[in-house]
């Protein structure tokens, strides 16, 4: 009897094969960085920078005269959090090496656009000598740990910020090649036997099989959108007191156009956990996306496809299983609101808060509104602690009374308001980069959705709905960094000009929207929205808002919600 050829084993991408052959992540960049003679890193390199929180793009604009080179470095501030000499420290850096402004990323991060090979170590280096660290910025492995910035909200934000540094530093990949690199400047000695031994002890030989992200939010404000994240831990409390968590997983926006396979998806409610064991679940989530996650298919190996085919029961026993616990049944919470606190605020501490809008997260000079110069001698003449939002804002806190008018002053000598003198709408707004940066674009967003919203402003206003806030967010592709399909109204790019129209997200962040028009061009979306909004305002109950009623009169979907 002949025994049936066993099958053959899965074939692995080649992001796989490359990791688990250099399992450092070193590559060859320092000796790249080392030869002055070239301009870019090879596309083996391409991946490992990834994980050093570096991006090698190019000029999109410039590609028909030549191939420009250029360098994305994105931070990692666990809840946003920095301190005035770091944010400093950002800002010259910004100035000497990139292109003179910070992008607030919608994850509280800050990256740096337009460094040149030649400026990257110093970039790199000198963020790490303000205590700023890039490693596993990106990359398949653990991103930056997100939780509430705002501290109005409730006495448990430090704590919880606390939590989320240590978080950030346990899911942290352990190679020494980041600081030999960007720090020493040398190369990795490959001959050493520990580092040709080296095998990660949390993300193993292959590391994740793509990247992977963690949040915390505090109920009823979900200013985290919490839903979007691989792991969500939803603050549970009686007043001050911290009871635990709720375990959400599987969330995520990421997908592909025309491949059924990959898709957004909010977050499940798994359970719940006390705070003791907080580092051994996320581990053991961790550990279920390292070991079940699909590696042939870089497209659909986010863990919220684990989750969709395999169930939460299933999910709840592995995870379990590995961290050597039972997780209760999870507590009743509510979210009510997405988005940020915005002008001065009292703290529970007596202090004050100032929060502002930045446009789609970009502090930069233009146009009489200097706010990279204003912030800049802001913080350096008064010192306040600064973070970041998940909705590309920024927040002086810590703000002593007596200092709320000298910073009013300083701010407003440079054009910026601390009124936000801004529609609802827009400032509810958020876009990712796009072109010119961004490899994956395929349309515009950053640069034309200022645009776009002063055309559905003068909309409102002709329908008579001036001050109403609908939430507005744009992407130039279907990759979901601005979180598009949670929003009220998300534009996803296409083609060039031409945009998926998506409706019915909802006030609170806890469910997706419903794609409405397969390919709108960019100039016709005035047109497509108008007959929209003529009957919201016309058809609307008492405080519906226009997700909501998206919902229910133009998709015919119940208005039912998560969390």
């Amino acid at each position: 009897m002949i025994a049936p050829e066993a099958a053959p084993a899965p074939k692995l991408t080649r992001n796989e094969n490359l990791k688990s052959n250099h399992t450092t992540l070193a590559g060859t960049i320092a000796q790249t960085l080392a030869n002055p003679e070239v301009d870019h890193f090879t596309e083996d390199d391409y991946e490992f920078l990834k994980f050093h929180g570096v991006y090698q793009q190019d000029d999109r604009d410039k590609r028909k005269v030549a191939r420009q080179w250029i360098f994305m470095v994105r931070t990692k501030f666990p809840g946003g959090v920095l301190g005035a000499r770091q944010y400093l420290a950002c800002d010259g850096l910004s100035s000497q090496y990139a292109n003179n402004t910070l992008r607030i990323t919608t994850r509280q991060d800050f990256q740096f656009h337009g460094i040149l090979k030649s400026g990257l170590r110093q970039t790199i280096k000198g963020l790490n000598e303000a205590l700023v660290t890039t490693i596993a910025a990106c990359g398949d492995v653990e991103r930056n740990v997100m939780a509430p910035p705002t501290p109005a909200t409730s006495p448990l934000v430090d704590h919880v910020l606390e939590q989320a540094r240590r978080l950030s530093n346990a899911l942290n990949p352990a190679t020494r090649a980041y600081h030999q690199i960007w720090i020493e400047g040398q190369q990795l000695k490959l001959d050493d036997a520990a580092t040709q031994d080296f095998v990660d002890p949390l993300y193993g030989k292959f590391y994740l099989p793509r990247k992977f992200k963690t949040a915390f939010a505090i109920p009823p404000l979900n200013d985290i959108d919490i839903f979007t994240n691989d792991i969500g831990l939803v603050v549970i409390a009686e007043g001050d007191r911290l009871l635990g968590y709720n375990l959400l997983a599987g969330g995520g926006m990421g997908k592909s156009h025309g491949n059924a396979q990959t898709f957004p998806r909010v977050a499940d409610v798994i359970g719940f956990l006390t705070p003791e064991h907080l580092e051994a679940v996320a581990k053991a989530v961790v550990g279920v996306h390292r070991d079940f996650g699909d590696r042939t298919n870089r497209k659909h190996a986010r863990l919220k496809y684990v989750l969709a085919e395999r169930g939460v029961d299933w999910f709840r026993r592995e995870v379990e299983q590995r961290a050597g616990i039972k997780l209760e049944p999870a507590r009743p919470f509510q979210f009510t609101k997405q988005g940020d606190l915005l002008g001065w605020h009292l703290q529970t501490n007596g202090n004050y808060f100032l929060g502002l809008f930045v446009e789609n997260g970009r502090i930069k000079d233009a146009d009489g509104y200097r706010l990279k110069s204003g912030l800049r001698q802001a913080v350096e003449q008064f010192q306040p602690e600064v973070r970041l939002t998940a909705s590309q804002n920024i927040l002086l806190v810590n703000v002593r009374p007596e200092q709320r008018d000298g910073i009013a002053r300083v701010l407003g000598e440079h054009g910026v308001s601390i009124e936000n003198p801004f529609t609802p709408t827009r400032l509810a707004s958020m876009a990712c980069p796009a072109l010119p940066t961004c490899g994956l674009s395929l349309a515009e967003s950053e640069r034309v959705m200022p645009d776009i919203l002063t055309r559905i402003e003068q909309l409102l206003i002709e329908v008579g709905l001036k001050d109403q806030e609908i939430i507005v967010r744009m992407t130039g592709c279907p990759n979901g960094c601005a979180r598009p399909y949670m929003a009220e109204i998300g534009f996803v790019g296409k083609s060039p000009g031409k945009y998926q129209v998506y409706l019915g997200g909802n006030e609170a962040s806890t469910r997706l929207n419903r794609l409405y028009k397969e390919s709108v061009k960019l100039e016709e979306i005035t047109d497509e929205l108008r007959p929209l909004l003529r009957r919201f305002a016309q058809e609307r109950a008492p405080a519906e808002r226009f997700g909501d009623w998206c919902r229910r009169a133009v998709l015919n979907e119940p208005p039912a919600t998560t969390g």
